[in-house]
């Protein structure tokens, strides 16, 4: 939005500077973008009258003139117009002048040979209006100012404001001022309305369609008959010259004016060019119709037009059309001041690409209620300038405006912000804000003013006090900088944790989108909803993933392909179980492929296998404070991991939820999707299972003191059901003396020859050791048979021979 304070002045009576200006425009929350002068350039423009016109000497087109412009001696200026005559008054501008259509620095130059000194200005060229054809002409009265500068000087600079979506009030001259006005920068000047002389009803109908969809819930107009429409009057062209605005004729700036001054758009028809009244309603699909603009558009099913018996006359609340544009020699006008939906604009101009003051204006929410205000003050300059008789107003609705009281508790403010204004100056804000009050006994009613849309609660009156009474009242204090309290919840640290804890074990982290590729993810979904995405941001990324895997393993390909090895990668992040909020839960994923102990020159080189997988996870757990002895592990997993070598982890027997799946990835998967692996190792755990756990969460030192006596070690195969878990016995071993058992471990799993059908051989490695002093034979062999005694009562398991 851009204003001058020239212009300011005519709504706000004050004795305050510009620079004043600036800075409490700035205060109130209109931001100052930019200041430019309007002066300096401007002032190089001058009357200037031609003397003498010769025809140059190597071109046909071009004169060469002689030109008075104020100083001894006459200006040769080349010039190509037409209209180049002696005695014609026109606009000189000088070398060093920028012309403001184009941009350019004029400087001397030699065309064809002659030596111009400046040159002579159109409308065009100067921004007066679309006239390009000649220079421009101007009134024999102009005789006078030859050498002074065409345009008025300006004491104020152009400033340009940007103005928030949710402060249409302020798109206009008159709702700045009554901001500075509320904020104490002067006086809101009261509008005088003149009195127009009615001289009969409106004859020309106007209908609004009562149908779904419809844009327009009010539309107002008069009939203007008998104008002569011409040039604006100086006044009139400078107000809009001063803000970047174009004059094009009377009736047409003053539309422009009226909805720079006090944000009430309107729109001039010439009513001769209407066939039999104004109809509004929603244009039907393929219509079309030429804009102002000179381009045709054509229009969807249910956009909201003004139209007449012949067809559409152009897009309401956006753009008029050429059919009914006024003109120079137009003698009778309809006038149009209307509400639009907002939403029903920004729909339509979204989708023809159109951009337009109006529309820029009604999108955001125009005053419903300044439709006879904006009519009055057009007709009222009208009639002024260019004469004519004025209809009565007619106003069509098909909906009224309805009243927003809200209801503000005085004492709700400093509780909110932190600072006290006084009930008096409360309401001296609101009211200079436009707030009509009526004090209850605890509280203040509220109407809201109608030119406010974006006031709707007590939150929207506390922002609009502190606006004004001033930000910088409110104090500033430091935080409290408690060291001996965290600032995060036990559920965010375990998060934390956990991602500190599976990257310490070698494991890289990855973050990747929220979303996946549909062909990868319906590998892991398993009996879930695929989650498709409406607006995706390419093809290959339409689905909200249900498992992190459907990422993790896209890029371990990847990585894979540019021949990278021994990869091992993790995220910790959101999956989806449908597509409504809280359907969603965090899980932590990793990924390994490749060997273990490649490089190394002491152990030997192994493919990476499940029970790292399992070893990283249980050592995950327990470092985040859960009881590994509790753990229960059994071979039930989803569909994705391979059958016989996977597993999933409860925290303890009741095998309440599933802390954790890991376990190779399912070979038909890794064929599928063409991987260059031959084993891929994974992992879950999912953070909603985890019982918080009521040890600290920190970075655990390892809790195991090493033993300076020698150890023993020790293998068992024990024969046992087939549903008999390893872990069951695992469970059973390390109940029978932990301060001796310091590992155990499952090193083969048989079934086959010598077995029976229904059980199976499980192979146990245990290591027992004394923190004391060196086991006996003696010693040994009483924890053995120890083992076997547990392990024969508590499982049924028999010792193989």
């Amino acid at each position: 939005m851009k204003i001058t304070f020239d212009w300011l002045k005519d709504h706000l009576k004050t004795n305050l500077k510009e620079k004043n200006l600036l800075e409490q425009l700035t205060n109130i929350g209109l931001e100052v973008e930019s200041v430019e002068s309007l002066s300096s350039d401007n002032q190089l423009f001058k009357v200037a009258k031609i003397i003498k016109t010769e025809k140059h000497p190597n071109a046909d087109r071009l004169k060469v003139c002689d030109v008075n412009v104020g100083e001894k001696e006459l200006k040769k200026v080349v010039c190509g117009a037409t209209n180049a005559s002696e005695g014609l008054i026109t606009i000189y501008a000088p070398p060093g002048a920028i012309i403001p259509k184009t941009n350019t620095k004029l400087e001397i130059a030699k065309i064809r040979g002659v030596t111009s000194y400046g040159m002579l200005c159109s409308e065009s060229e100067l921004n007066l209006s679309d006239e390009s054809d000649g220079i421009t002409e101007l009134s024999k009265k102009y005789e006078k100012n030859i050498g002074k500068s065409y345009f008025s000087k300006s004491k104020s600079n152009l400033i340009d404001l940007s103005i928030t979506p949710n402060r249409p009030d302020c798109l206009g001259v008159k709702g700045i001022a009554r901001d500075l006005a509320a904020s104490g920068f002067g006086r809101l000047i009261a509008s005088k309305e003149k009195k127009i002389k009615l001289k009969s009803k409106q004859t020309l109908k106007v209908k609004i369609n009562k149908e779904k969809g419809q844009g327009c819930s009010a539309f107002g107009s008069c009939l203007i008959k008998n104008v002569k429409n011409t040039e604006s009057p100086q006044w009139l062209k400078d107000k809009l010259v001063s803000v970047g605005q174009k004059p094009i004729s009377a009736i047409v700036d003053i539309t422009n004016y009226v909805m720079l001054d006090i944000n009430r758009p309107l729109h001039a028809y010439d009513a001769d060019k209407i066939e039999k009244g104004i109809i509004v309603r929603n244009s039907k699909s393929g219509e079309e119709f030429t804009a102002l603009d000179n381009k045709i558009y054509k229009l969807e099913k249910g956009m909201c037009v003004i139209s007449d018996n012949k067809g559409v006359l152009g897009l309401g609340g956006i753009i008029g059309g050429t059919r009914s544009g006024t003109e120079f020699d137009t003698k009778n006008i309809l006038l149009e001041s209307a509400y639009f939906d907002p939403r029903s604009i920004r729909n339509t101009a979204k989708k023809l690409n159109l951009d337009t003051d109006a529309k820029f204006r009604f999108e955001r929410g125009i005053d419903p209620l300044s439709i006879e205000t904006g009519l009055n003050k057009a007709a009222s300059l009208i009639q002024e300038i260019c004469g004519g008789e004025v209809s009565k107003i007619d106003i069509q609705k098909i909906q009224s405006h309805k009243t927003k009281i809200i209801n503000f508790d005085v004492n709700s403010f400093e509780n909110i912000v932190g600072f006290k204004i006084s009930e008096k100056e409360i309401q001296r804000i609101l009211t200079d804000l436009g707030f009509i009050i009526k004090k209850e006994k605890n509280s203040l009613m509220l109407i809201v003013p109608s030119w406010r849309p974006d006031i709707s609660q007590q939150i929207d009156i506390i922002e609009e006090l502190v606006r004004i009474s001033g930000y910088d009242k409110i104090k500033t204090i430091d935080p409290i900088k408690d060291r001996s309290k965290s600032t995060l919840t036990q559920t965010q640290r375990l998060f934390h944790f956990l991602q500190r804890a599976i990257a310490s074990k070698g494991y890289l982290e990855t973050i990747t989108w929220s979303f996946t590729d549909q062909s990868y993810n319906n590998h892991f979904r398993e009996a879930c909803k695929e989650i498709k995405i409406v607006n995706p941001i390419s093809s290959e990324l339409g689905v909200l993933r249900n498992s992190i895997f459907s990422n993790l393993i896209m890029y371990m390909s990847k990585n894979l392909d540019r021949g990278f090895k021994d990869l091992s990668i993790f995220e910790i992040g959101p999956v989806f179980t449908g597509s409504n909020p809280g359907e969603q839960k965090t899980v932590v994923c990793g990924l390994s492929a490749g060997k273990k102990s490649r490089l190394s020159w002491i152990d030997k080189e192994r493919n990476i296998d499940l029970f790292d997988a399992k070893r990283d996870v249980m050592q995950t757990l327990s470092e985040a404070g859960y009881n590994s002895d509790h753990f229960f592990i059994d071979s039930k997993t989803p569909n994705y991991y391979h059958p016989g070598k996977s597993g999933r982890i409860f925290l303890d027997n009741s095998k309440d939820k599933v802390a954790a799946y890991f376990g190779e990835i399912h070979p038909n998967i890794l064929k599928k999707i063409d991987i260059k692996t031959e084993n891929l190792i994974g992992f879950e755990i999912f953070l909603e299972n985890l019982k918080l756990s009521r040890k600290t969460l920190k970075d655990q030192k390892s809790k195991f003191a090493v033993s300076d006596f020698q150890k023993s070690e020790r293998d068992f195969a024990f024969v046992v059901n087939k549903d008999v878990e390893a872990q069951e016995l695992i469970s059973v071993i390390s109940s029978v003396n932990p301060n001796l058992i310091s590992n155990i471990k499952v090193f083969d799993v048989y079934e086959g020859e010598n077995i029976p059908d229904n059980q199976k051989s499980i192979a146990i490695s245990i290591t027992i050791q004394s923190s004391e002093k060196t086991l006996n034979d003696k010693d040994l062999e009483k924890i053995n048979n120890s083992i076997i005694e547990s392990v024969e009562n508590k499982t049924g398991a028999k010792i193989r021979s």
